[in-house]
């Protein structure tokens, strides 16, 4: 493919507001989970809350939009000037010309919840009775909204791949001429339906996650919103590059990936040869590793098999929890910043390595000269996605 250009990105998690705080976090291993204090019963787990949502107050053209999902929306929006970069793609292209492609795995279903605990007579509250919100395309309806544009609008809900398999929309939008840009990313936020869905399923740690690590028992759930503006490179362009995606739906199991790591293999080759790469060119992969038992065995056994022990590999959510349909915007980010200032971040909560890893996982946060990155995103479903980004020159 030809490479397009990453104009602008943020990112707003458990380790805080924009790309500064989580470049901090990951040059000093600082991770961002705390004990669940938002769920309406008890449960015991660790959970990556961003702070501030609540005091968050949507301006009054946009207050039918207001959920606690559309505020963290909102939040991220404002940081690292991506509004001032959205505003400039809109003026030089034109409203109808820059997509709206967003990723979530439950939008604005928290106030969905909320309203059927205050059922008023078997209806909506009053204060909740707005069609707009109780829908999976809340959220890209909302940004569209704050930007007032009229291009192709479009929610992709693959589980924990949606936000990385929107990068795949975009450069198929703009390969064909349909728009010019296109914002993509993802937001999703904690509540009752996520932490005690995936509870039910037991893949909820009562522990902070440790992904690959011999001893690891479960995830912990975080939330995040994230978005990047993609459009063609411009002449003497200094912006990092999306070079490559890969995609694959092995649907072996509604939860469990494939025992040899099937999809995620094709979506990987997918990656390497849509980039015009090789393994050896990768530099660093931003892992998937959710701390499940299936997950982190699977890919800790293809990265071993497929890379040679140079590159490096390790897993972000130790820092931030799984952030479900906003983790391929959010680890896309750190993939961002790690190749940026040369950091790779460290395997955070890891410390007695899976058997199956190999001497590509960095437990350790490391100086490294990383030219080209991958990030993988693996959904229930069999959902697969993987991302290729490189600095500007560096896949040449």
């Amino acid at each position: 493919m030809s490479p397009l250009a990453v104009r602008a990105y943020t990112a707003t998690s458990a380790l805080g507001h924009g790309l500064a705080a989580h470049a901090e976090a990951l040059a000093l291993s600082r991770g961002g989970l705390r004990p669940n204090d938002i769920s309406s019963a008890p449960l015991d787990c660790w959970i990556g809350r961003v702070d501030g949502v609540e005091q968050v107050a949507l301006p009054g053209p946009l207050a039918e939009w207001d959920c606690r999902n559309n505020r963290l929306a909102w939040l991220a929006l404002r940081q690292d000037g991506f509004m001032d970069a959205v505003r400039d793609a809109r003026a030089r292209y034109g409203a109808s010309r820059v997509a709206v492609l967003l990723g979530t795995s439950t939008a604005s279903i928290g106030a969905t919840e909320e309203g059927y605990r205050r059922l008023d007579h078997g209806r909506m509250p009053a204060d909740l009775h707005r069609p707009v919100l109780h829908t999976p395309h809340s959220l890209a309806g909302f940004v569209a909204t704050v930007f007032d544009l009229e291009g192709p609008c479009l929610t992709v809900a693959t589980a924990c791949s949606s936000s990385a398999k929107v990068f795949a929309n975009a450069e198929r939008m703009i390969r064909l001429g349909l728009v010019d840009a296109a914002i993509v990313g993802g937001t999703d936020t904690l509540c009752d339906s996520v932490l005690f869905g995936f509870n039910s399923l037991e893949l909820v740690s009562p522990s902070p996650c440790r992904p690959f690590d011999a001893e690891r028992d479960g995830i912990s759930i975080g939330e995040a919103a994230g978005f990047a503006l993609i459009e063609r490179p411009q002449e003497d362009d200094d912006a990092p590059l999306f070079i490559g995606y890969g995609e694959a739906s092995d649907a072996h199991h509604m939860s469990t990936p494939h025992p040899e790591g099937l999809g995620a293999e094709l979506a990987l080759r997918d990656t390497l040869d849509r980039a015009g790469i090789e393994a050896i060119d990768v530099d660093y992969i931003n892992l998937h590793g959710t701390a499940s038992q299936k997950n982190d065995e699977v890919e800790a056994a293809l990265v071993t098999r497929f890379f040679p022990d140079t590159t490096r590999a390790s897993s972000t959510k130790g820092f931030t929890g799984h952030t479900l349909g906003a983790a391929g915007i959010l680890e896309a980010v750190m993939t961002l910043l790690a190749m940026r200032d040369g950091v790779v971040p460290a395997n955070l909560g890891g410390t007695t390595p899976d058997p199956h890893c190999g001497a590509q996982m960095a437990w350790h946060a490391e100086r490294a000269d990383i030219r080209i990155a991958l990030s993988n995103s693996f959904g229930f479903g069999g959902n697969n996605a993987c991302l290729a980004f490189s600095r500007q020159g560096g896949a040449a």
